[in-house]
């Protein structure tokens, strides 16, 4: 089983049959007492746009893009915001934060137009650097699962288990029932 894999070539490498489920609906319900009727679910680049889209749809929000330019691994800038941010709050999304510089890159250019910022991530491989660049930022909420182990869980990061969704959708497959939403991508 697959959780929110980062590229959707995964199942490809593998020689058994494969489930992709998605943490969402899981977040979504972890973050939703944040949002809002003025709630705009944010992808912090063009290869999170599908997911914001998921996020959106799980509790009706508009959805903006930020463009953004890879300097290298750890630097990226920034360089506009296709949607409506204006005094909304925005929730950044993510399938992972490793080193923190696109979600650093992103808060940074919605911090002039949003009222505020709460950040999710279904992986959350955060390296040290990660760490300190998104409590640097000033961030009210950070919420990543436990796919990935973590060393340091202090706020404003929050870490959400994802048992709950592994072992429904192992019981249904043990007892040979589809898996189905909101376990799985659509």
């Amino acid at each position: 089983m697959f959780v929110d894999p980062h590229t959707s070539t995964m199942e490809a490498i593998c020689s058994i049959p494969v489930e992709t489920l998605t943490a969402v609906p899981l977040l979504s319900s972890r973050i939703s007492p944040a949002r809002s009727e003025l709630t705009v679910v944010v992808a912090p680049d063009l290869g999170a746009a599908k997911l914001a889209e998921q996020y959106a749809a799980a509790i009706p929000d508009s959805v903006a893009l930020v463009r953004k330019f890879r300097e290298s691994g750890t630097a990226v800038t920034a360089v506009e915001i296709l949607g409506d941010i204006d005094r909304r709050q925005a929730v950044i999304v993510d399938d992972m934060i490793c080193t923190g510089a696109t979600v650093e890159a992103a808060v940074r250019l919605l911090h002039h137009h949003a009222s505020d910022i709460v950040v999710a991530a279904t992986h959350g491989p955060l390296t040290v650097e990660a760490t300190t660049r998104l409590r640097d930022l000033g961030l009210r909420r950070v919420v990543v699962t436990d796919s990935v182990a973590h060393q340091d869980t202090a706020a404003p990061i929050e870490v959400c288990s994802i048992a709950p969704l592994l072992a429904d959708a192992i019981a249904r497959l043990h007892s040979d029932q589809p898996l189905r939403e909101p376990l799985t991508h659509a």
